[in-house]
């Protein structure tokens, strides 16, 4: 599924004294496959954006008879301005995974939280053994023992655990498109690169497209693709990481971090060491140890 957003605009409490544009006539398309990150400093937008993707929030919906207006959202087939648009078959191949998503947990145990994500967006209703087919699956692709689990109440885990879980309960139903705000918010760095390893092995043989919010710059330049850097509710950039993060100086005037490699090729250029790597960590260290007085 394909995303494509064209003159996107959104305003909090419209038509009021507190209206507050969030979104600017946004244009920007994710490719089908993409691990796509978005970061901004709060306020830039960035969350506003993703959270149409699966229709919590709505961009003006055309009324009947009438010619489309200047704003486009299509995922996939979906189109996002017009009012009959199924969400719920939306919702259902677009998940989204909130920060802190292990608040969220609310049944009694882990098989009946992660349950009830799949029988709420089940086409029909599921046939005698089905859903325990795929909360048995969902619950052991994020790396949890099903049986050791399935009774426990959520509660009881772990907060690596809780996690997990809650993220087994958005993807039981196999989504297409999985979004994810903050996905490794709070957690130490043993948790974070575990949570990383986790979206990308789903990614790999589970969801085609991953899109990730976060303000984690070395979480960015390890994982995506491409990145979007939205502020004051526009798009500035849309590139690679490689190519993002040579704009270091423009991406701390608009108040984000950079990763550790960018922040290191800038001090190593200061005293005259030109390293030219793709900012991931293994990059950065395989150049460096490469570096024989030149550019490497």
């Amino acid at each position: 599924m394909r995303i494509v957003a064209e003159h996107l605009s959104y305003i909090y409490n419209a038509k009021t004294p507190f209206a507050t544009t969030a979104l600017d006539d946004v244009t920007l398309t994710v490719e089908e496959g993409e691990f796509f990150g978005v970061i901004g400093h709060t306020g830039s937008g960035k969350s506003t954006f993703v959270q149409h993707l699966n229709g919590l929030l709505r961009p003006p919906v055309r009324k009947r008879g009438k010619k489309r207006g200047p704003a486009k959202l299509m995922v996939g087939e979906f189109d996002l301005t017009d009012k009959k648009t199924d969400l719920r078959a939306l919702r259902r191949r677009v998940g989204m995974v909130f920060q802190y998503p292990e608040s969220q947990l609310f049944a009694e145990t882990v098989f009946d939280d992660v349950a009830f994500g799949y029988k709420n967006f089940a086409e029909k209703k599921p046939e005698a053994g089905e859903v325990e087919r795929a909360v048995k699956e969902a619950i052991e692709i994020v790396g949890l023992d099903y049986e050791r689990v399935k009774g426990m109440s959520p509660f009881d885990l772990s907060g690596g655990q809780k996690r997990r879980a809650a993220i087994a309960g958005v993807i039981v139903t196999k989504p297409e498109i999985l979004i994810l705000d903050e996905p490794a918010a709070g957690l130490d760095p043993l948790g974070k690169r575990e949570v990383m390893a986790l979206l990308n092995k789903l990614k790999q043989s589970w969801c085609k497209t991953v899109i990730v919010v976060s303000h984690d710059m070395d979480e960015i330049a390890e994982n995506c693709t491409r990145v979007a850097v939205f502020s004051e509710g526009k798009v500035k950039y849309v590139l690679p990481p490689a190519e993002l993060f040579q704009h270091t100086e423009e991406l701390l005037a608009l108040g984000l971090d950079v990763p550790l490699t960018a922040k290191l090729v800038r001090a190593l250029k200061e005293r005259g060491v030109a390293i030219d790597c793709n900012y991931t960590m293994e990059d950065f260290i395989a150049k460096v140890l490469a570096y024989k007085g030149g550019v490497c």
